[in-house]
C-alpha cells in the first residue's frame, strides 16, 4: 500500500473510531451508499454480478473511485449461511468456507432459504432469504440439550439439498466442489480488497452476532411459528434463547479476523414484539451477548430495524461507549436526545428519498439532518437500508456525497 493510501486509510478508520468513542472527529463519518445500484453503474445485470467473480470485482472497484467514503461499499454480495455456521461452530478454520452463500455456491450446495438473480429470480433481482419452519415445535428439547448437534444432524439437511443425506457420495462431492469454489472465491476477494487496499480502505470488516430469538425465528420455526410459540411455549422458547446463546457467541468469535474489531447484530423480531416480550424473551440474551462481546474486546453495530422506538430506553443498560446503534425507521434525532454521550448513533440518509427526490432537495435534507446530529459526535452518516435498487438516479447518489462534503466539517 502506498504510503498516502496508508494515510488515508488510517484517517478513515480514525473517524470512525472516534464517533463510535462518542467524539468529534475532523468531519462526520459517512458509510457511503450502494446495493444493486452498483451493478447497474458498471453496466452489468445482478446475475452477473453474483456470479461472475471478475465482473463483481470491477463493478465494485469502480463506484467505490467514483464514490468513496470511509468504508467501501461492496453491495450484496450474497446470504448468510447461519445454520451451517452453528452446526461448524467447533471449527473455526472452516468460517470463511461455511458461513456465506453466493451464487456459485448455491449451485453447488442447493440451499433451500436462498434465491439468487438468473437462478430462481429475474436476472436484475436482489437475492433473497425465504423463511421457513424447519424445526417442529416438538423438537425445542432437542435444540435445548444441544444446539449445535442438533443444527448439524437435523436442520443442515434439511436446508441444504445436497446435504440430504450426509454419508452420501453426492454429499462428499458437493463438499468437495464447495472447497474449490471458495478456494476461487477467496482467491478473487483477495484481488479486490488489495485494490481496496490501494484506495486508501483498511483491511477489516465486521464480526457477525444474531441475537438468540432471531436465529431461532430466523433459522428454525419462522417468524409467524416463533410468534405463536412466545404464548404456547414461553418456558422452551427462553431455554432455548439461552442454550444457543453460546454456540452464537462461538460464531461471531470466528468471524474475528485480522482487524476486525466489531460485530454486526441485525435485529429483526424487535419491531414485532411489545416491550413486555421484547424485555422477557428478546432483550435479555441479547443484552448478555453485547456485554459478553465487550469482554472479549469487541464492539457491537447493532442495526436496530424497524421501529425501534418502543424500546429505545433499553439501550441506556449497556455501559456508555458499549458500540453503535444503528437505526432504519426510528428517527436518529429522537435517539440523539435520548442516547447523546451515551451511545454512537448511526444512520439518518432516507433510502426513498435518495430513490425517489431530486438532488436539491437532497442538499437541504443532508444540511439538515447533520445540522442536528453532528454537534457533539458520536455519530456516523449512514443510509437507514443498505440496498438501493438499480433504477436509484445517480445524480442523486452524486448529490448526497456532495452534500456530505459541503456539510459534514466540524
Amino acid at each position: 500500500m502506498a504510503v498516502d493510501a496508508k494515510q488515508l486509510a488510517a484517517e478513515r478508520a480514525a473517524r470512525l473510531k472516534a464517533a463510535v468513542e462518542l467524539k468529534e472527529p475532523d468531519r462526520v463519518p459517512f458509510t457511503g451508499i450502494g446495493g444493486d445500484v452498483i451493478a447497474a453503474y458498471a453496466g452489468i445485470t445482478s446475475y452477473e454480478f453474483n456470479f461472475d467473480y471478475e465482473k463483481q470485482c470491477q463493478a465494485i472497484i469502480k463506484y467505490v473511485k467514483d464514490f468513496p467514503s470511509d468504508q467501501p461499499v461492496i453491495g450484496m454480495t450474497g446470504l448468510g449461511n447461519h445454520v451451517a455456521s452453528m452446526a461448524f461452530s467447533d471449527y473455526p478454520d472452516l468460517y470463511p468456507i461455511i458461513s456465506r452463500v453466493d451464487g456459485p455456491t448455491n449451485d453447488i450446495l442447493g440451499v433451500d432459504y436462498c434465491r439468487f438473480p438468473g437462478r430462481e429470480l429475474d436476472e436484475n433481482s436482489s437475492p433473497q432469504f425465504i423463511g421457513r419452519e424447519y424445526m417442529s415445535a416438538e423438537e425445542y428439547d432437542e435444540l435445548i440439550a444441544d444446539p449445535v448437534k442438533f443444527c448439524f444432524e437435523k436442520i443442515l439437511p434439511r436446508i441444504v439439498r445436497a446435504f440430504r443425506d450426509m454419508k452420501a457420495p453426492e454429499a462428499h462431492a458437493a463438499m468437495a466442489r464447495l472447497a474449490l469454489e471458495k478456494a476461487k472465491a477467496g482467491a478473487a476477494m483477495r484481488d479486490m480488497f488489495r485494490q481496496l487496499q490501494e484506495l486508501g480502505y483498511a483491511p477489516g470488516g465486521l464480526s457477525v452476532f444474531f441475537a438468540p430469538l432471531d436465529f431461532i425465528g430466523d433459522q428454525l420455526r419462522d417468524i409467524p411459528n416463533l410468534i405463536k410459540d412466545l404464548r404456547r411455549y414461553p418456558d422452551k422458547v427462553k431455554a432455548a434463547t439461552e442454550a444457543v446463546l453460546e454456540p452464537l457467541l462461538k460464531v461471531s468469535v470466528n468471524a474475528k479476523g485480522p482487524g476486525v474489531e466489531t460485530a454486526m447484530i441485525p435485529l429483526h423480531l424487535n419491531e414485532y414484539l411489545s416491550p413486555a416480550l421484547y424485555n422477557e424473551f428478546y432483550w435479555p440474551t441479547l443484552k448478555e451477548g453485547i456485554l459478553r462481546l465487550a469482554e472479549l474486546g469487541m464492539k457491537s453495530q447493532v442495526f436496530f430495524e424497524g421501529r425501534h422506538d418502543a424500546h429505545l430506553e433499553t439501550i441506556l443498560e449497556l455501559p456508555a461507549g458499549w458500540g453503535t446503534a444503528y437505526f432504519e425507521k426510528t428517527d436518529v434525532r429522537k435517539a440523539k436526545k435520548l442516547l447523546q454521550g451515551h451511545t454512537c448513533i448511526m444512520g439518518g440518509i432516507d433510502v426513498g428519498m435518495v430513490i425517489s427526490s431530486t438532488p436539491a432537495k437532497l442538499d437541504e435534507y443532508i444540511k439538515e439532518i447533520l445540522g442536528e446530529m453532528m454537534p457533539g459526535g458520536g455519530f456516523i452518516l449512514a443510509p437507514n437500508i443498505g440496498n438501493l435498487p438499480r433504477e436509484t438516479p445517480i445524480e442523486n447518489i452524486r448529490a448526497v456525497y456532495e452534500a456530505v462534503e459541503k456539510y459534514g466539517k466540524y
